[in-house]
């Protein structure tokens, strides 16, 4: 058994490299201006490859209007969901935990003031609620935006299925995951940095299962961690892309990670199923369109390669 375990590393590790070749997923490349349904279809859509877009959002109004300061005048009273963590990480492994944040309702002027430093409050805060919170949280700034990206909608028959607003410290990391949406994020003001891997990489990343607990803020300012249900585990990735550990996880060393940069007016195409590891500039202000993917044949393929490296021994 030991040796056909040996056998299916291999392969897959082989098959890693020749999916790389064959996409140029060295690198991420940047489109001028917004592409045709059909050239977005073909180019980046069916090959599950990432781009960046520029000139796509340069005509929202949110583009200009969209300062902290504007923010404020137009939320101030609101009161809005805001995860904290002690240390930024939110949905994340922590202590052999999958750890979520403490989701605390304030008014949204309290929340700027935090992310302006006027007033200090322990651990990190970050909007990211993603139920749609753009259009159903903040639904006075969809007038700013757009509520479906058009050419993204005809190339795929249907709208998205949820439209979300982030705004947060930048020390609010979002961990190494990947999510069964074809992505499209729009970055307003300040930056977002990503780690990329193509699903290809799977055999590579490690999923271990966890006991779920959430964060909680004590009266003192402190954390503590309370348990979930433990029949109720959660898989999740233990490695942290920025300090990985190879000798508990030693396949993560056969990865070529993308390092992207994603900058005020520019949107990155986010294929499904790739794997992503976020950081932000403070005060950072985004909005993401979250696309159902297609449960197609690329689909089942990933299903394959998630079984095979299973088989191989690398869970």
């Amino acid at each position: 058994m030991a040796a056909a375990g040996g056998a299916v590393w291999r392969s897959l590790r082989d098959l890693a490299e020749e999916v790389r070749d064959l996409h140029g997923t060295d690198r991420v490349p940047y489109l001028p201006e917004p592409p045709s349904p059909l050239q977005f279809h073909r180019e980046w859509l069916c090959p599950n490859r990432p781009c960046i877009v520029r000139n796509a959002i340069s005509h929202w109004p949110a583009m200009q209007k969209w300062t902290l300061d504007y923010l404020r005048n137009l939320l101030g009273s609101k009161a809005v969901s805001v995860a904290v963590t002690p240390n930024g990480y939110a949905d994340a492994v922590y202590d052999n935990k999958f750890v979520m944040p403490e989701e605390r309702t304030m008014s949204f002027a309290d929340f700027v003031d935090i992310i302006e430093k006027k007033t200090h409050s322990p651990g990190v805060f970050y909007i990211q609620k993603q139920c749609s919170n753009l259009t159903e949280e903040f639904p006075e700034l969809m007038g700013d935006v757009e509520d479906h990206i058009p050419w993204m909608s005809e190339a795929l028959g249907k709208r998205p299925d949820a439209v979300n607003f982030w705004l947060g410290e930048s020390a609010a990391i979002t961990s190494l995951h990947k999510d069964h949406y074809e992505n499209l994020y729009c970055v307003i003001s300040g930056e977002k940095h990503f780690i990329l891997h193509p699903p290809s990489d799977r055999p590579f990343i490690p999923y271990e299962m966890y006991q779920p607990a959430t964060y909680k803020v004590n009266e003192d300012g402190t954390f503590e961690v309370i348990d979930g249900e433990p029949s109720d585990k959660v898989p999740w990735i233990p490695v942290d892309p920025l300090e990985p550990d190879l000798s508990l996880y030693p396949a993560y060393g056969e990865t070529r990670p993308l390092h992207v940069t994603v900058k005020a007016g520019e949107m990155l195409y986010l294929p499904s199923l790739w794997f992503h590891h976020v950081r932000q500039s403070h005060g950072c202000i985004a909005v993401n369109y979250w696309y159902d993917m297609e449960y197609d044949i690329k689909y089942h393929y990933f299903q394959l390669l998630d079984s095979l490296t299973k088989a191989a021994g690398n869970s």
